[in-house]
């Protein structure tokens, strides 16, 4: 994985470490379900969004050693976009 890519996850990882520490003081305040889970649908969405940063940069570093124009370069490209389609 690229330092840029890892700088992304590495960020992405800490706000979603700060979504944990709300989560927890909302349910220490006794906060209404409804809003803990609002807050859990966001970090369900994060970790989906730092698992696709990862899958990107894992794509390009398999396209990039594929050489030439090969069914495998379309291989990886068409499960990069399936994955992107599931998160």
């Amino acid at each position: 994985m690229a330092s840029r890519p890892r700088t992304e996850v590495a960020n992405r990882l800490a706000t979603i470490e700060g979504h944990f520490h709300a989560l927890h003081r909302m349910v220490d305040e006794g906060r209404p379900y409804r809003e803990i889970v609002q807050q859990l649908v966001a970090v369900r969405s994060s970790i989906d969004s730092v698992v696709q940063v990862i899958v990107d940069d894992l794509t390009e570093s398999a396209v990039q050693s594929v050489p030439g124009r090969s069914p495998a370069k379309s291989t990886v490209l068409e499960l990069r976009d399936v994955v992107a389609k599931v998160l």
